[in-house]
């Protein structure tokens, strides 16, 4: 859902440091699951995971705190939470393979897919975006998410009767005037990417969530990835809120045997996908080591636009952010937020390493009322990085 650009990075495989990260690993996770217990009793959330995947493809895991406070439930690295926007990577993996099959193009007006929809015409620049504006959020279309109409229709539109339509949520821009024209500015916007599922349906006949599976959930063997389709979802760790959020909902956002009190169907596209640090973390590496496909991507995948014009150095690509230039060197990934559940994907280029958490609660994941995102980001990551570098590891 909200924009919550964070970044992970290009992989490079080093073969010959396999035996000795691999038997050290259980030292790091020592180390890893430190570091979450420390950053639990600093911020008090009910519980997190967190996964680092090293140059060679090992795989580190930990968790803390609880899953489910009211029902003393631990947090263990397989309990999945709502990804949020990371679920954007995957939309826009998809499509990227949907080129490679030659279905579609970048380059294609929104129109040849969805042109003869009858709310098409309504929407802002409705006759000039292209697919590749959608991918980069270059499209000027408004961001249903932040309407006050959507907010106060989150009620209605999050009711477990009945069958979600997407259509719902790319009503609420049509006959708004649009943000700039189209390529030239940025505006993240969720209605853009509930578009791409869309045009993914038309294209493939089939709905977007299967086209994800087919072509990278089930290959990949990321079994702990599943569509945040209705409320009732198997083994979803409880999210908490703030308890002057503005959807109005109670802090447990669960009943008692854990089915959501409301309906994360309502992300459509924008993200949809419940999933474990563990598999965003191996999603990360694959996908930004440029072997989640066979047909090379990685070009337009990172084919990234400045975000704003004061920050060169700050790009969106095809449903990744990048920043080219920090303490760590490059990093591409993305971020997520959805009420009570935060998300954190980062791969760190220079060094091969990728980091994935996930917390259940929102608090901090969305404005400057705790620097816990950032913090854990920056902890995680020099941990994996001075790891690397103590044990003479090479990216």
């Amino acid at each position: 859902m909200r924009k919550v650009l964070i970044a992970a990075g290009l992989v490079a495989l080093a073969s010959a440091a396999t035996p000795l990260m691999a038997q050290d690993a259980p030292a790091l996770s020592t180390q890893m699951q430190a570091t979450l217990d420390n950053f639990l009793e600093r911020y008090a959330f009910p519980g997190a995971t967190a996964a680092i995947i090293l140059p060679d493809g090992t795989l580190v895991t930990s968790a803390t705190g609880l899953a489910d406070v009211e029902n003393a439930r631990a947090m263990t690295p397989q309990t999945p939470m709502l990804a949020a926007s990371i679920g954007k990577t995957f939309v826009a993996a998809t499509v990227l393979a949907l080129e490679s099959e030659g279905s579609l193009s970048r380059t294609d007006l929104l129109s040849a897919h969805l042109g003869d929809r009858t709310w098409f015409d309504a929407l802002p620049n409705a006759d000039s975006i292209t697919i590749g504006q959608l991918l980069h959020h270059t499209s000027g279309l408004p961001d249903h998410v932040h309407m006050s109409a959507f907010q106060q229709d989150w009620s209605r539109l999050t009711t477990e009767e009945g069958d979600f339509d997407p259509e719902h949520l790319v009503a609420f821009v049509a006959g708004e005037a649009p943000l700039f024209e189209a390529g030239t500015g940025w505006a993240y916007s969720d209605t853009g990417y509930v578009l791409l599922g869309l045009a993914i349906e038309e294209v493939t006949g089939q709905p977007w969530q299967s086209a994800v599976f087919t072509r990278f959930l089930e290959p990949l063997g990321l079994t702990g990835t599943f569509p945040s389709d209705r409320p009732d979802l198997p083994g979803l760790a409880i999210g908490y809120v703030a308890r002057d959020n503005p959807f109005g909902m109670p802090e447990r956002t669960a009943y008692a045997e854990g089915r959501l009190l409301w309906n994360p169907a309502v992300e459509s596209a924008g993200g949809g996908f419940a999933s474990t640090s563990a598999d965003l973390a191996r999603w990360g590496h694959l996908l930004f080591g440029g072997t989640a496909m066979d047909a090379p991507y990685l070009d337009r995948l990172l084919d990234g636009v400045p975000v704003d014009p004061d920050a060169q150095g700050i790009l969106y690509g095809a449903g990744v952010a990048i920043y080219a230039d920090t303490p760590n060197g490059t990093v591409y990934g993305h971020g997520g937020w959805i009420p009570a559940y935060v998300s954190s994907l980062r791969h760190y280029a220079d060094h091969g390493v990728t980091v994935a958490f996930q917390i259940n609660t929102d608090a901090g994941g969305v404005d400057d009322s705790t620097d816990l995102v950032p913090t854990l980001e920056a902890a995680l990551a020099d941990l994996a990085i001075a790891w690397i570098s103590r044990e003479g590891a090479e990216p």
